[in-house]
């Protein structure tokens, strides 16, 4: 039996809907193409049609669309070493020449005389002290300008490209995937906020006002020409790691985000907050098991250890118990970097 006009026309309103649907789907899905189909890119599609649709019940106001992503380790390498410190590390001999007195105390000694071992077995206070000496006591614009003309000539020693290459191209099609989507993307970090915002808006196109990390006290005071100056403290304000980052998003941002993406321990809070939240949550941490394309360590999973961005296997046991989304460099990442 044929259909009559009003089955041929649902029919074909159905047929044109479902064309609709697989089109919006495929748009989105090539939003990410160096994303491997599977779970974790799913979740993402998932979670953002969800959140925009407004006949969702899992909509999200505008407004409140907030995606929080860590920096080393989740948007760019941090092995050997986090590149701030290497910024820190290229500013001792200028801070030693100025304070001689420094030159004496085992972190400087190790940095200054190139020895690699010792000063791998540096604690992390002694790591801040350095930081502390070589990156405080100036303008917040001299600062800003050091930073910016060190990471435009700098290079990586593994790739010997600059390090702002080194960036993780699913994440930064992620990071414009959430923004076509109405989402404000921030950066939290546990490096220094300043730091980080004299690259963030070309490199990730993250403006300064939403980039949220480690903060120093400042002092308000005349500069050499009589103007007034904001200079760098040597007293820390803010440590953005851990709980404090969860502190420093009510600080800054004021909401609850409702995507948040990490890579290590450090994140841990922050992750635990953000799923905490009424409504659609996502949660999503990086693991890194491809030493091939990048570095693997953990020591979750069997992963070698590492005291740079460690993940634990207990963090990865809590992702599995409260629903996380751990992503595999090796397998959900079809390309690293812009330049594979």
């Amino acid at each position: 039996m044929e259909p009559n006009r009003r089955q041929f026309a649902a029919l074909v309103l159905g047929s044109a809907a479902s064309v609709s649907l697989v089109s919006a789907s495929n748009a989105q899905s090539d939003s990410l193409p160096s994303w491997s189909d599977g779970p974790a890119k799913q979740a993402i599609l998932k979670f953002v049609q969800a959140t925009t649709d407004s006949a969702s019940p899992d909509f999200v106001p505008p407004a409140d669309r907030v995606a929080t992503f860590d920096q080393d380790g989740t948007l760019w390498v941090e092995q050997p070493i986090y590149t701030q410190l290497v910024f820190a590390f290229s500013r001792v001999p200028q801070v030693v020449k100025e304070r001689p007195e420094l030159a004496n105390e085992p972190a400087f000694k190790a940095i200054l005389s190139r020895d690699h071992a010792a000063i791998a077995s540096l604690s992390l206070e002694e790591l801040l002290s350095v930081v502390g000496a070589t990156l405080t006591g100036m303008d917040v614009e001299t600062y800003r300008d050091e930073v910016a003309a060190w990471i435009r000539d700098a290079r990586d020693p593994r790739w010997k490209r600059p390090f702002t290459e080194l960036v993780y191209q699913p994440q930064i099609e992620l990071l414009k995937y959430l923004r076509s989507a109405g989402y404000k993307t921030y950066i939290v970090t546990g490096g220094g906020q300043d730091f980080v915002r004299a690259y963030a808006e070309p490199v990730y196109g993250i403006p300064v006002e939403q980039v949220v990390g480690t903060m120093f006290d400042l002092g308000f005071r005349p500069g050499p020409d009589g103007k007034p100056v904001l200079v760098r403290e040597a007293k820390l304000l803010l440590n953005d790691d851990e709980a404090g980052k969860p502190e420093g998003i009510h600080l800054v941002i004021g909401r609850r985000p409702h995507l948040a993406f990490g890579n290590s321990a450090g994140d841990r809070e922050m992750l635990e907050y953000t799923k905490a939240g009424a409504g659609a949550r996502l949660a999503m941490i990086v693991l890194h098991d491809d030493g091939a394309r990048e570095y693997a360590y953990g020591p979750a999973q069997g992963l070698p250890d590492s005291k740079i961005g460690t993940f634990p296997q207990a963090l990865y046991d809590q992702a599995m118990k409260d629903g996380w989304i751990v992503v595999s460099m090796k397998n959900d990442w079809r390309r690293i970097f812009a330049f594979e």
